[in-house]
């Protein structure tokens, strides 16, 4: 069984990578660069793949896999995190490299995309293990990362406590202090004030502006968030303490359903590390059908491919904010946006934590740190700036807001490209 949803995941990833490109070439077709520019930009510049030699608690050595890839140094450093996943694939850390470096042109930020990622499964190893293969992870690809060469970040199973363990391995290998290898740490390791709840206060910047555009007021929103981990948990605290309904919320066993709003508070009070609650209660809907109840705002915060074409069709929501990377097929976006529904694309609504990462990368090199509420206060000014940017595009080209959101992305690496004499 295992064997077979690895098949199916590597094929996923595959098709996520493929999608991509194609994005990727009409992008820069309507913004008139070369063939030569897409082929430099379809593939990482480099991808590095890793074996990891870990002793396991009962003594027996296990090897595990690892990634690290950059798309583009075009620009500057690489930037993205590093995830820690059974499902992890050569195929899927490249095209969020790609995404990644989207992102950074989106929000014009001084990097390009960079992506990790390690085959495992942290639900089911210790911390001394989960120790382990960190830092082994960092010792495999210490030569390509640094503070100005790549700087990687938390991702899906890692944490602030991975990232120090990570700092602390590429410290002692290089025998000195460089906190701004990493971001994601703990304040008290260097750390961004305002880094835990970034990615979800971001997101609902975007949710509050797409609203906006639909004549919406907080008090008469309700949403349904697909997931209830970092991103999902802190978005569903952020709506409701700003008034919004959250009336559906999901983790890996199910979801949770309440027309006249749910409790988010007390959900997360009983919510475990790994951001899973729905198996404290009996009355729980699938995962699929959450999807499909009406509400004014979707939010996937969880994996890719939730939303195809087959239940594309059944979306309730008048708005579609991707939490997650990839969480919406190419065919089932076609169908959304025959039905007028209004995506806020993941490249776009999800660039909060890196955002801040860059905050974060900033006040490392400085040595002076910012408040929680300066740090949020340009987060603010870099959102709506990325997100009105995005819309203007797609209604003056008349292109989808994802195709939107990669065109403004990319120029600024095609254009850092051109004037270096790559292409």
């Amino acid at each position: 069984m295992s064997t077979m949803i690895n098949e199916q995941g590597k094929q996923r990833a595959a098709t996520l990578l493929e999608n991509t490109q194609k994005i990727v070439k009409e992008a820069l077709g309507k913004l008139d660069y070369d063939e030569a520019t897409y082929e430099l930009l379809k593939e990482p510049l480099r991808f590095l793949e890793v074996r990891i030699p870990v002793r396991m608690d009962d003594g027996k050595v296990e090897i595990f896999t690892g990634y690290r890839s950059q798309h583009t140094t075009a620009v500057g450093p690489a930037k993205g995190g590093i995830r820690f996943h059974p499902d992890v694939t050569a195929e899927e850390v490249k095209a969020l490299s790609i995404w990644m470096s989207i992102k950074c042109g989106l929000f014009d930020l001084p990097f390009g995309g960079g992506k990790g990622g390690v085959v495992c499964d942290p639900r089911h190893m210790s911390f001394p293990e989960l120790e382990r293969v960190a830092r082994g992870y960092v010792r495999a690809i210490s030569q390509i990362v640094g503070p100005s060469k790549d700087i990687p970040a938390p991702d899906v199973y890692t944490s602030p406590q991975v990232m120090s363990w990570m700092l602390d391995e590429y410290t002692t290998i290089n025998e000195m202090d460089k906190p701004g290898f990493i971001t994601g740490k703990p304040v008290a390791l260097g750390g961004s004030r305002g880094r835990e709840r970034a990615t979800a206060l971001g997101v609902f910047i975007a949710l509050r502006e797409a609203a906006k555009l639909k004549n919406k007021k907080p008090e008469d929103l309700s949403v349904i968030i697909q997931g209830f981990g970092n991103v999902g948990g802190n978005l569903a605290k952020i709506c409701y303490d700003a008034g919004i309904k959250v009336i559906g919320i999901s983790d890996a066993y199910g979801a949770l359903y309440d027309p006249k709003g749910l409790e988010i508070p007390s959900l997360l009070e009983k919510r475990d590390s790994f951001g899973l609650v729905t198996n404290q209660f009996d009355d729980v809907i699938t995962n699929a059908d959450l999807l499909t109840r009406e509400c004014d705002i979707l939010v996937p915060a969880a994996l890719e491919n939730q939303i195809t074409e087959k239940n594309a069709p059944l979306i309730q929501a008048s708005i579609l904010v991707e939490a997650a990377n990839g969480p919406t097929t190419a065919e089932a976006e076609e169908i959304l946006n025959k039905r007028g529904i209004l995506i806020v694309p993941d490249v776009l609504a999800n660039a909060g934590g890196v955002t801040v990462s860059y905050f974060e990368w900033v006040q490392n090199n400085q040595g002076y740190y910012w408040s929680a509420e300066e740090v949020e206060k340009k987060l603010e000014e870099k959102m709506v700036a990325a997100f009105v940017n995005t819309m203007t595009v797609a209604k003056e080209r008349n292109v989808g807001t994802r195709l939107a959101a990669y065109m403004v992305g990319l120029k600024k690496h095609a254009d850092a490209m051109k004037l270096r004499g790559w292409v």
